[in-house]
């Protein structure tokens, strides 16, 4: 592995190139160009702001902050596996004929969607310095902040591993990529981005004899990334819910979870891990990728 690293290091030069072409085919052809990955979380600002803050009054300010927190590092990872899946097989044609480092491929795709995704929380700072210049009583931002360089490599080191693993395997299972779009749509629900990880943690699930099932959710990686994206940029907040009780509605209201930081340890070595293993399994499975038919 080490010698893989030090030939990567060789190509880094065509790894840049890569990913600049990655950054033009995506826009190709438009108008706006780049300034789509602004417009992008943008009109999601818009929508997600109209739909909880008007329509279904959910009670809490700003709701679409909190769930631009969540979403934003969900679809860079979403983004990052689907298409680093169908990276090596549109290659394929160059592969045969040209040598260079296979994991060039799925990288420059993780590496141009990661630095729209850096573009998106501009938007997404800027969205919330113009909360804070509506209401200047409160900073929106929290001093916890500081730790997003490192959630940031987190989800970085995360986002590489799965889309080592999602290349190589859809290279000769075309399934995978089917399996992954399912996959990541249930992914999107089973994690807490249009809700509050307050609701989960004082659900059923959370409740003996099925307490073992919420320390499952907060163990799944996504989750736990979009709770920790929440919790160092957001201040907390204490949610409002409507229970069903004997036929009766009430209102229940949850306290704020503290982040966990011991799950965020738990994702932070799993991703490392992780990526340790796919790395070296994509490079086991790349010298069979010419004799894909």
């Amino acid at each position: 592995m080490i010698e893989d690293l030090k030939e990567l290091w060789r190509f880094r030069e065509l790894l840049v190139v890569m990913v600049r072409r990655e950054l033009r085919v995506r826009y190709k052809n438009s108008v706006l160009g780049i300034f789509w990955s602004f417009l992008t979380p943008l009109a999601t600002t818009v929508v997600i702001t109209i739909v909880f803050g008007t329509f279904m009054h959910n009670g809490i300010p700003s709701f679409s902050a909190y769930y631009l927190a969540a979403f934003l590092p969900f679809m860079f990872l979403q983004a990052s596996v689907l298409d680093s899946s169908q990276s090596v097989i549109s290659a394929l044609p160059v592969v045969r004929k040209i040598y260079f480092p296979r994991e060039l491929l799925p990288l420059s795709n993780v590496i141009s969607n990661f630095i729209h995704f850096l573009l998106a929380f501009v938007v997404f700072f800027l969205y919330l310095m113009g909360v804070y210049l509506r209401n200047p009583k409160e900073f929106p931002l929290q001093w916890t902040v500081v730790w997003l360089p490192f959630l940031l490599l987190i989800t970085l080191v995360f986002g590489t591993a799965l889309a080592l693993l999602a290349s190589a395997l859809n290279t000769f299972y075309e399934d995978v990529k089917y399996i992954l779009s399912v996959a990541m749509y249930l992914m999107f629900f089973l994690c807490p981005i249009v809700y509050f990880v307050e609701m989960v943690a004082n659900s059923a699930i959370n409740q003996a004899p099925f307490y073992w099932v919420y320390k499952l959710y907060l163990l799944n990686p996504f989750a736990c990334l979009c709770i920790a994206y929440r919790k160092i940029l957001l201040a907390p907040v204490n949610v409002t819910s409507t229970r069903t009780v004997n036929g009766q509605s009430l209102i229940v209201h949850y306290t704020a979870e503290p982040l966990h930081w011991k799950y965020l340890a738990a994702t932070t070595v799993f991703s490392i891990v992780l990526l340790i293993w796919s790395y070296g399994f994509f490079n086991r499975m790349k010298w069979r990728f010419v004799e894909r038919p």
